[in-house]
């Protein structure tokens, strides 16, 4: 991952951000989901890592990288990323993926994210979750 990060086994499940917040003792807004979309044209894969308080405005997002999102089935999560839907880390894909990152999360001095399974997390600063994404900052919501 490109730097000393620990990964946190909680010992449950994790799929929602208010569970991984309550496991973690931090605030919702603090969990880092990471939410893959299909886009449209292309067919390429986008990753959306955005506050757990927050919902993705598609249309927004959409106007951002100009193509039509649609939602990423299971399948093809697994595909692009190595991960299965719950448990998707915002860093370590089998393909690289473009990525955006949620300017909210910028707020606070650290976050936490999924580490590639639904029962573990990893704490990080928001400048390292651009970073090791090579994410560009925007406003999803």
């Amino acid at each position: 991952m490109g730097g000393a990060h620990e990964v946190v086994d909680l010992g449950l499940s994790a799929r929602t951000a208010a569970d991984a917040a309550r496991a973690v003792g931090c605030r919702v807004d603090q969990i880092v989901k990471s939410l893959v979309f299909r886009l449209r044209d292309s067919g390429r894969a986008l990753l959306v890592a955005t506050s757990g308080a927050h919902r993705v405005d598609e249309a927004k997002v959409a106007a951002l990288v100009g193509e039509t999102l649609e939602r990423a089935d299971a399948d093809f999560v697994r595909a692009e990323t190595g991960f299965a839907i719950g448990g998707v880390a915002p860093v370590g894909h089998v393909k690289p993926i473009l990525t955006l990152v949620d300017e909210h999360l910028l707020a606070f001095d650290e976050v936490w994210a999924a580490a590639g399974h639904p029962n573990t997390v990893f704490r990080l600063t928001p400048a390292e979750l651009v970073r090791m994404t090579a994410g560009r900052v925007v406003t999803v919501a």
